[in-house]
């Protein structure tokens, strides 16, 4: 059939199928205008008139309105090729019938054209149900192509991400220690020197230095969240919940913070990034505390294969115009002098979300507290069911 498809591809496989149309409305025209024998009645030429006109009008038809379907232009081919197969082959079954030694037909022209006229319809019928099945392989096809582009350039783009992580944790931070270095060595050998706005001004230089140092550093930790996490495991997230209160004791303690929390589940996950996610959020919502002392709500829910974790707090809250942005990196809503912070702890929530597969949103308002919800995969276990037991525990 690859001689066929390459015949009909130089004609164009919409032009044939069109002239076939045509060709059968012209023999049916002609054959009208034939002497007929006596003994056919004109219900018998109508319904032959019918047949075979019937078949060149929707080839004629089909091939007109080809190009309103789903089919590419390419595969009109295929189609042509089936219709002029089914001709081929019906003619094919013909001549062996009047090879046979019985009875041959009584009017050969009328049943080639009916018989000939219903097998390229049949052809057509195959045809398009072929070029359908190509046309869905291709566009699968050039999908898997462009998948397969943009997976080249995210791993691309990893590689230069992973560049510019390298230079940031040399290239940047060792010119940065120099300055932090000399800065401090001033401050011991000239500071007795200094007068009252010679120290502030090399206090503000030490503490610039020191937040670009954070800054670099965590942006270094942003940048590795996919290229330096560890495997996926079951992670228990009432022991990473346990050790971020430890880490944070002291914050905890100078603030009077109280932690209330639901029995958590057990979720597939990098344990390191969980911490640092539970930290981030955890330490978020003591610095932006309002005139109350902060008061945090942690708390998870089943939905289906995911676990939706809330971190809720009575903090002064975010105006929905920003709530977008505090997700993106340098993005901070409040001055240096306000609060503190290098204004990628949330950035890395999210990307660590993101990471496991999950999302991440707020829901707050201003003086309203915030309440941080983000989903994670749990752990393909039957024993793992939703807790029904309340653990609070406040510090």
């Amino acid at each position: 059939m690859r001689l066929w498809d390459r015949f009909v591809g130089v004609i164009g496989g919409r032009n044939i199928i069109m002239a076939l149309g045509v060709l059968y409305l012209v023999l049916v025209a002609g054959w009208v205008f034939m002497p007929t024998p006596p003994e056919m009645a004109p219900s018998n030429t109508l319904i032959v008139v019918s047949f075979i006109g019937g078949s060149g009008a929707l080839l004629l038809g089909g091939g007109y309105r080809l190009p309103r379907t789903d089919i590419l232009p390419r595969f009109y081919s295929t189609i042509a090729v089936w219709c002029l197969v089914g001709i081929g082959v019906m003619l094919a079954i013909l001549a062996l019938y009047n090879f046979q030694p019985g009875p041959g037909l009584s009017n050969l022209i009328r049943s080639v054209l009916i018989l000939t006229g219903f097998s390229s319809v049949a052809g057509y019928g195959v045809g398009t149900y072929a070029a359908h099945a190509k046309t869905g392989n291709y566009q699968l096809e050039r999908q898997n192509r462009l998948l397969e582009q943009t997976q080249r350039q995210l791993e691309e783009s990893n590689q230069r991400l992973e560049q510019f992580a390298y230079a940031a944790s040399h290239d940047l931070q060792e010119p940065l220690r120099m300055v932090s270095s000399y800065l401090e060595l001033i401050e011991r050998r000239y500071g007795d020197e200094l007068d009252e706005d010679g120290e502030e001004f090399l206090d503000y230089a030490i503490d610039g230095s020191e937040r670009m140092k954070e800054m670099i550093e965590g942006l270094l930790e942003y940048s590795r969240v996919d290229t330096q996490g560890e495997p996926f495991e079951p992670v228990d997230l009432d022991e990473v919940l346990a050790n971020v209160r430890k880490d944070l004791e002291l914050q905890i303690e100078e603030t009077q913070t109280t932690i209330e929390t639901d029995e958590l589940p057990r979720v597939e996950g990098d344990e390191s990034q969980l911490r640092q996610l539970f930290q981030n959020l955890l330490s978020n919502a003591i610095e932006y505390t309002g005139d109350e002392a902060p008061r945090i709500d942690v708390s998870a829910e089943r939905d289906t294969e995911e676990w939706i974790i809330s971190v809720r707090d009575n903090g002064i809250g975010i105006d929905p115009e920003d709530q977008d942005r505090v997700f993106e990196v340098f993005q901070r809503l409040h001055s240096q002098e306000e609060h503190s912070g290098t204004g990628i702890g949330l950035a890395l929530c999210k990307r660590i979300v993101e990471r496991h597969g999950g999302e991440i949103r707020i829901d707050s308002a201003p003086g309203e507290g915030t309440t941080f919800t983000f989903s994670l995969p749990a752990v393909p276990d039957k024993a793992d069911t939703h807790p029904t037991q309340s653990d609070s525990i406040s510090t």
